[in-house]
């Protein structure tokens, strides 16, 4: 008998033992009514749940023997399968990027594995073969196993299985017996094939994907092909079915169906090999706008007419392909507007649930996300089918990435031959077999366009087989990969030219000199805390640049933890939060919805950018650009409304009948308005009935335009009195006193309605708290003594002592109607800058405030040029007309809709994994912060941006969780500007100029504010 031998864990070589051969993830029902009405085979028998289990740091302390018959497993512990072991108390989750979790601990090169930690999870599990699968060939399937595991029944070796994220089966009809069997497993943390799964997420292992019995009828169909066939004018296609029968004899029925109604069907004799055609005219064609899906049924039949089994899958009839260089779904020019998906759940890891995979694919056609790369290995299979229902369009990743072994040799610190697996032949069989997995089992769904070898894995010979044989298994898809622009040697891995965080501008440059191939981005728009800054770039460029067909942001969801804090509190961790060294830190939290699938303000920005009605709005017509391939406008709702200062006036219905890829103008519906006020026209649209993703009502596109109907300007009539005191000056008039100091150096009192509405001395501001972006670009290296001015400003004059004695600062000027108070503040930078803050105020109690700052030589650019308040936290509510409803930043604004918007001060703040500048608003017309009883202060501005918090950006600043923020004490009001946040990577990029403050031009604010 053959035994198990661990020393070839590390052997690349050796990655499967006794393991079936792929097949298709078709589920085969022992009748119609469990296809059907139960959707549950009775040629299935889970076993999923409580296992027996024993943790062992290493290889050498597990226990000898656990796999006999005689062994007594029944005082390990319980652990639950599905599940990571790190998930439930066993070894710690560790989050890596780069870097090889080992790195550090062990020094060890490819063949070789951990030694002195290297958990080895030993699982047991007792079963009985249920009554109804007796007698026929009996199958073991593990969904998914990390990273490597060796299995035996009652004793008995049977084999070995070295890739994570693909199935792993094996027959065992000749291991069990009659009664109780016993089931056992040893699962390697790491094994060989961990050199090629480091991949940029948590480190895992265990039984993580499902686990079953299953048995094989004596016509059994083990493995189906599906494939479509178009006429070039698409009005009529083949669905070509291939199986692999068990057994000869009988037969096999296959009919397609259009919803409930038979269009055709075949019959064929039960062979080891079945090939039927069955014929479709003007076949409904599937795309992510228009995902039209075809039933199909096979029935199995024994030679007596018995039904042994029935297979139901769906196909859908597209041709994608590279006409020239650009690639066509359907004949048409397609445009991914796509997200990178990492399969995680803040409870669970990698353990993700159907009711999890749904949401996110709500949550994506929601905000008009139309693909998704499955980064960066193949995820369970519930997401491909229901890809097929939703609509979207995949890049089918391959389980190899291998970041770590390469990146030295980019930085010159390590000799190309390090890279793995670059010409290193022997690591060939291993990828071909992952190849072979993915691709097998995946091969049916029309969601897949595209097959992507790997990620990161540098290049060379190794992976061009792999796409050489990813195009012999399947010529009607693509296959993609991105490492070749680290190594060009075999530029022919890849069909398409695939980048990672280039500019838009770096795309339109490379695409002037290689015009051979099109251009997608695999990876971009690093949303990595408050970034996506500057995407329409992106996405403006696949209007105007045919060959640049689209990207994948990174990425989805936070990969972050539910832990809680000493006290008790829920927050979401991140590298380093479990202790695991090495780590990566808050890298793990890319998402545009975070780990508890809350939507981010990012998101706003996504939905706008990737929406395929684009509507330009003037104050007679609008235009509506319609950039779907294959709907008409007139499948949705169009309304178009009109608002006065933010209050909606009318709307009503319109029909559109705008043409895929085609332009339309229509009129506007109401007659252009003649009383006062600012007026902002809507158009948006929004679907007509429900769909799996959205009810009826949903709005997928909108547009504005604005027009002024101009004001006639007042000064407010009142009696205001002066008072210059010492050390005071004071200003009074009906309901409000104002009071500014000569000592203090600012307003120390605003007072309306007989409270005071200030807590502490409005002051200039120069910095925001970092983003993950700032800190990525060293802006606070860069531009540090912004934070310095902002924390130090001073009204004391450094040089001229006698005036400073004199008590000359500020300067008070009585004018006709109002009082106007003005500060001079000295600013400690490198060279010394100074600033003006001067507030006038009206018989109305409104103070017009002026910020004002000298073009500086010599000085870097300031993150943000504002005045900061701080009020009483009572004032916890705001509401505001501007941009909204979420966050908006001068790079991040295209979403932002204008109108009038109200949440709490604590709602404004974004839910980042580290506290950073959040909850800033565009186009400000006014902020009013109020208590609950509406009193509180109004801000007015001419479009200023206006940044509401419970947190100054040093509280902030100083936080790296939120459990580390400090006790809410005040509401903090920033009237001004920021610099834009960024996004085109998070490591270096920096905001885009025309999104910078520049300190070498004079800036300047004007906004009003007043007691309510």
């Amino acid at each position: 008998m053959r035994e198990f031998d661990f020393s070839k864990v590390k052997d690349p070589a050796f990655f499967r033992e006794n393991c079936l051969e792929a097949h298709s993830d078709h589920i085969v029902y022992a009748s119609e009514e469990e296809a059907v009405i139960l959707r549950e085979s009775s040629l299935r028998e889970s076993l999923n749940g409580l296992w027996k289990f024993h943790y062992a740091k290493t290889a050498d302390s597990v226990i000898p023997g656990f796999e006999k018959e005689e062994y007594d497993a029944g005082s390990w512990d319980d652990i639950y399968v599905p599940a990571h072991i790190q998930m439930e108390g066993y070894d710690v989750p560790q989050y890596a990027n780069v870097q090889y979790p080992w790195d550090g601990h062990d020094a060890i090169v490819p063949g070789e594995i951990p030694v002195t930690f290297n958990p080895v999870a030993s699982y047991v599990k007792l079963f009985q073969i249920p009554q109804r699968m007796k007698g026929l060939p009996l199958f073991l399937s593990f969904q998914g196993v990390e990273s490597a595991f060796a299995l035996w029944v009652n004793g008995k070796y049977v084999g070995y299985s070295g890739d994570s994220f693909t199935p792993s089966e094996f027959e065992i009809t000749d291991f069990v017996k009659d009664g109780e069997n016993k089931l056992a497993l040893q699962v390697f943390k790491w094994s060989a094939g961990s050199w090629f799964e480091d991949q940029d997420f948590y480190r895992f292992s265990g039984i993580f994907r499902d686990v079953y019995l299953y048995v094989k009828t004596a016509h059994y169909i083990e493995d189906i092909k599906m494939e479509t066939e178009l006429s070039d004018d698409y009005k009529a296609g083949d669905l070509k079915v291939t199986m692999k029968g068990r057994g000869r004899g009988g037969k096999v029925l296959v009919s397609l169906f259009w919803q409930d109604t038979c269009i055709c069907g075949t019959e064929v004799e039960g062979a080891s090999r079945m090939e039927t055609v069955l014929h479709v005219t003007d076949p409904r064609l599937w795309s992510a706008e228009r995902p039209d899906l075809y039933s199909v049924k096979i029935c199995v039949y024994d030679e007596a007419q018995n039904m042994e089994g029935v297979i139901l899958e769906k196909a859908g009839f597209r041709r994608f392909e590279m006409d020239g260089n650009i690639m066509k779904l359907n004949g048409k020019r397609i445009v991914f507007k796509g997200v990178n998906r990492h399969e995680f759940s803040c409870d669970t890891g990698r353990v993700v649930s159907e009711e999890e995979v749904i949401r996110d694919l709500t949550i994506m056609k929601q905000n008009n996300i139309n693909a998704i790369r499955t980064c960066h290995y193949p995820n369970a299979s519930v997401i491909y089918r229901l890809a097929d229902e939703f609509g979207f369009y995949m890049i089918d990743e391959c389980n190899m990435e291998t970041h770590g072994s390469w990146d030295g040799v980019g930085r010159g610190i390590l000799p190309k031959e390090y890279a793995l697996p670059s010409d290193h032949m022997e690591y060939l069989p291993m990828m071909l077999d992952r190849i072979h997995s993915m691709y097998e089992r995946d091969k049916n769904h029309p969601a897949i366009l595209i097959w992507s070898c790997g990620n990161e894995s540098y290049g060379g010979n190794v992976i061009y087989e792999m796409s050489a044989e990813l195009r012999r298994l399947d010529p009607s898809r693509l296959v993609h990969y991105e490492g070749v622009f680290n190594d060009r040697r075999r530029n022919d891995t890849s069909d398409m030219e695939s980048q990672m965080y280039p500019s838009a501008a770096a795309i339109e440059q490379f695409l002037a000199e290689h015009r051979d191939k099109p251009f997608i981005c695999c990876e971009y728009a690093h949303a990595m805390g408050n970034s996506c800054g500057a995407m329409h770039k992106y996405t403006d460029l696949t209007d105007s640049e045919p060959l640049y067909q689209g990207g994948f942001i990174w990425d989805f969801v936070d990969q972050s933890l539910r832990k809680k804090d000493r006290y008790g509190r829920e927050y979401q961790a991140y590298g380093g939060d479990c202790g695991e060294r090495p780590t990566d830190y808050n890298f793990s939290g890319n998402g545009i919805v975070d780990g508890e699938r809350r939507i981010s303000p990012k998101m706003q920005e996504v939905k706008f950018n990737y929406q395929n009605l684009s509507v330009q709005v003037e104050p007679e017509q609008f235009t509506v650009q319609n950039k779907h391939l294959f709907l008409n406008s007139s499948v949705y709702d169009c309304y178009v409304s009109l608002a006065r200062d933010g209050r909606e006036l009318k709307k009503c219905l319109v029909k559109t009948d705008t043409e895929p890829l085609s332009a339309k103008t229509y009129p506007i519906p109401f007659e252009k308005q003649v009383m006062e006020g600012e007026y902002v026209l809507t158009v948006s649209f929004c679907l007509k009935e429900d769909t799996v993703w959205a009810k009826r009502g949903h709005e997928v596109a909108f547009g504005q335009g604005v027009y002024l109907v101009e004001r006639k300007a007042c000064v407010p009539e009142g009696k205001l009195v002066l008072t210059n005191g010492t050390y005071n000056i004071g200003v009074k008039g009906e309901g409000f006193e104002v009071l500014f100091s000569r000592l203090n150096g600012g307003l120390v009192s605003y007072k309306y309605a007989g409270r005071e509405m200030i807590s502490e001395i409005p002051k200039p501001n120069f910095w925001r708290a970092p983003t993950d972006n700032d800190s990525g670009n060293l802006l606070a290296y860069r531009c540090g003594q912004w934070k310095l001015a902002s924390l130090y400003a001073t009204h004391h004059d450094p040089v001229d002592k006698e005036a400073d004695m004199m008590l000359k600062n500020p300067v008070t000027e009585k004018r006709e109607q109002s009082v106007l108070v003005t500060y001079t503040y000295y600013l400690p930078t490198s060279p010394a800058a100074e600033c003006s803050l001067s507030y006038e105020v009206f018989a109305d109690g409104e103070v017009k405030t002026r910020l004002l700052m000298e073009a500086a030589e010599k000085l870097p650019d300031l993150p943000e040029f504002s005045v900061m308040f701080k009020l009483d936290a009572d004032y916890s509510l705001m509401e505001w007309y501007g941009a909204g409803p979420d966050d908006c930043y001068v790079d991040r604004k295209k979403g932002g809709r204008l109108g009038i918007y109200r949440r709490t001060v604590q709602e404004n703040v974004a839910h980042y994994l580290v506290p950073q500048e959040s909850g800033n608003h565009t186009d400000v017309r006014y902020m009013k912060v109020c208590d609950h009883k509406g009193r509180g202060m109004l801000f007015q501005t001419d479009g200023l941006e206006v940044c509401v918090s419970p947190y100054t950006p040093h509280e902030l600043e100083n936080a790296s969780h939120i459990y580390e923020l400090p006790p809410v004490c005040h509401t903090v009001v920033r009237v001004g500007k920021q610099m834009g946040v960024g996004g085109d990577d998070s490591w270096g990029a920096r905001t885009h100029d025309e999104y910078l403050i520049r300190s070498s031009e004079k800036q300047e604010i004007t906004f009003r504010f007043r007691g309510l």
